[in-house]
Protein backbone atom coordinates (compact mmCIF):
# COMPACT_ATOMS: atom_id res chain seq x y z
CA UNK A 1 0.00 0.00 0.00
CA UNK A 2 1.41 3.31 -1.06
CA UNK A 3 1.90 5.96 2.05
CA UNK A 4 -0.39 9.09 1.37
CA UNK A 5 0.17 11.54 3.97
CA UNK A 6 -1.38 14.99 4.46
CA UNK A 7 0.74 17.60 5.95
CA UNK A 8 -1.53 18.71 9.22
CA UNK A 9 -2.71 15.51 10.02
CA UNK A 10 -1.33 14.52 13.67
CA UNK A 11 -1.70 10.65 12.86
CA UNK A 12 0.57 11.17 9.48
CA UNK A 13 3.01 12.38 11.52
CA UNK A 14 3.35 10.76 14.66
CA UNK A 15 2.91 7.66 16.24
CA UNK A 16 -0.36 8.95 18.02
CA UNK A 17 0.92 6.52 20.93
CA UNK A 18 3.51 4.45 22.13
CA UNK A 19 3.73 2.32 19.29
CA UNK A 20 3.26 -2.09 20.45
CA UNK A 21 3.11 -3.43 17.23
CA UNK A 22 3.08 -2.19 13.30
CA UNK A 23 3.41 -3.68 9.56
CA UNK A 24 3.60 -1.81 6.20
CA UNK A 25 -0.66 -1.21 6.22
CA UNK A 26 -1.32 -0.27 10.21
CA UNK A 27 -0.03 0.13 13.84
CA UNK A 28 -1.20 -0.45 16.94
CA UNK A 29 -0.48 1.92 19.77
CA UNK A 30 -1.31 2.09 23.52
CA UNK A 31 -2.95 5.91 24.98
CA UNK A 32 -0.90 7.36 27.92
CA UNK A 33 -4.26 7.74 29.65
CA UNK A 34 -4.19 7.33 33.79
CA UNK A 35 -8.33 7.02 34.20
CA UNK A 36 -8.25 4.50 30.71
CA UNK A 37 -5.30 2.11 31.48
CA UNK A 38 -5.08 -0.28 28.52
CA UNK A 39 -6.56 2.37 25.84
CA UNK A 40 -5.42 1.50 22.07
CA UNK A 41 -5.84 3.18 18.76
CA UNK A 42 -5.52 1.21 15.59
CA UNK A 43 -3.95 3.22 12.98
CA UNK A 44 -3.76 3.11 9.25
CA UNK A 45 -0.40 4.23 7.75
CA UNK A 46 -2.72 5.49 4.96
CA UNK A 47 -3.86 8.89 4.67
CA UNK A 48 -8.20 8.47 4.08
CA UNK A 49 -11.11 9.35 6.15
CA UNK A 50 -13.39 7.21 6.39
CA UNK A 51 -13.70 2.90 6.52
CA UNK A 52 -15.51 3.39 2.69
CA UNK A 53 -12.24 4.54 1.29
CA UNK A 54 -10.55 1.28 1.65
CA UNK A 55 -11.14 -1.71 -0.01
CA UNK A 56 -12.59 -4.63 1.13
CA UNK A 57 -9.88 -6.49 1.80
CA UNK A 58 -8.09 -3.53 3.33
CA UNK A 59 -11.06 -3.27 5.43
CA UNK A 60 -10.78 -6.94 6.65
CA UNK A 61 -7.13 -6.73 7.21
CA UNK A 62 -7.87 -3.21 9.72
CA UNK A 63 -10.97 -5.17 11.77
CA UNK A 64 -8.49 -8.45 11.94
CA UNK A 65 -5.55 -5.64 14.18
CA UNK A 66 -9.05 -3.88 16.34
CA UNK A 67 -9.79 -7.21 17.04
CA UNK A 68 -6.66 -8.95 17.97
CA UNK A 69 -6.46 -5.85 19.92
CA UNK A 70 -9.55 -6.75 21.79
CA UNK A 71 -8.65 -9.92 22.70
CA UNK A 72 -5.32 -8.94 23.76
CA UNK A 73 -7.00 -6.67 26.29
CA UNK A 74 -9.51 -9.01 27.00
CA UNK A 75 -6.97 -11.55 27.92
CA UNK A 76 -4.63 -9.38 30.09
CA UNK A 77 -6.85 -7.36 31.93
CA UNK A 78 -9.73 -9.03 32.03
CA UNK A 79 -11.97 -5.79 31.51
CA UNK A 80 -16.11 -5.88 32.25
CA UNK A 81 -16.66 -4.30 28.89
CA UNK A 82 -14.95 -3.05 25.54
CA UNK A 83 -15.73 -0.15 23.71
CA UNK A 84 -14.17 -0.26 20.03
CA UNK A 85 -15.28 3.28 18.20
CA UNK A 86 -14.22 5.13 14.87
CA UNK A 87 -14.78 8.85 14.89
CA UNK A 88 -12.32 10.70 13.19
CA UNK A 89 -14.27 14.21 13.83
CA UNK A 90 -10.96 15.94 15.09
CA UNK A 91 -8.56 14.04 12.93
CA UNK A 92 -9.95 12.86 10.06
CA UNK A 93 -7.63 9.78 9.66
CA UNK A 94 -9.02 6.09 9.95
CA UNK A 95 -8.29 4.72 13.29
CA UNK A 96 -10.20 2.80 15.63
CA UNK A 97 -10.19 2.96 19.78
CA UNK A 98 -10.22 0.48 21.28
CA UNK A 99 -10.85 0.93 25.31
CA UNK A 100 -11.09 -1.26 28.17
CA UNK A 101 -14.04 -0.62 30.45
CA UNK A 102 -14.95 -1.89 34.08
CA UNK A 103 -17.63 -0.86 36.12
CA UNK A 104 -15.88 1.67 38.36
CA UNK A 105 -14.47 4.06 35.65
CA UNK A 106 -15.00 7.32 35.76
CA UNK A 107 -17.96 7.44 32.21
CA UNK A 108 -19.56 3.86 33.08
CA UNK A 109 -22.12 2.67 31.81
CA UNK A 110 -21.68 5.98 29.20
CA UNK A 111 -19.15 6.37 26.47
CA UNK A 112 -15.53 7.93 27.80
CA UNK A 113 -16.08 11.03 25.77
CA UNK A 114 -19.45 12.15 27.17
CA UNK A 115 -20.36 13.65 30.64
CA UNK A 116 -18.58 12.14 33.79
CA UNK A 117 -21.04 9.93 36.02
CA UNK A 118 -18.96 9.39 39.43
CA UNK A 119 -15.24 9.42 40.56
CA UNK A 120 -12.52 7.15 39.01
CA UNK A 121 -11.38 4.14 41.16
CA UNK A 122 -7.92 3.45 40.26
CA UNK A 123 -8.06 -0.26 41.03
CA UNK A 124 -6.65 -1.65 37.67
CA UNK A 125 -2.86 -1.20 36.67
CA UNK A 126 -2.11 -0.46 33.14
CA UNK A 127 -1.22 -3.30 31.31
CA UNK A 128 2.44 -4.14 30.71
CA UNK A 129 3.45 -3.15 27.37
CA UNK A 130 5.69 -6.27 26.76
CA UNK A 131 2.91 -8.45 27.19
CA UNK A 132 0.51 -6.57 24.46
CA UNK A 133 2.86 -6.52 22.37
CA UNK A 134 3.71 -10.11 22.40
CA UNK A 135 0.08 -11.28 22.09
CA UNK A 136 -0.05 -8.78 19.30
CA UNK A 137 2.50 -10.19 17.31
CA UNK A 138 1.24 -13.72 18.18
CA UNK A 139 -1.85 -13.28 16.43
CA UNK A 140 -1.12 -10.94 13.86
CA UNK A 141 2.40 -11.94 13.06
Amino acid sequence: MTKLTVSNCELCHSDGGDLLWQDDFCRIVSVADKDYPGFCRVILHQHVSEMTDLDGHQRDRLMQAVFATESALRKIMTPDKINLASFGNVVPHVHWHVVPRFRNDRHFPNPIWGAVVKASLPTHRVPAHEALSAHLKQVLG
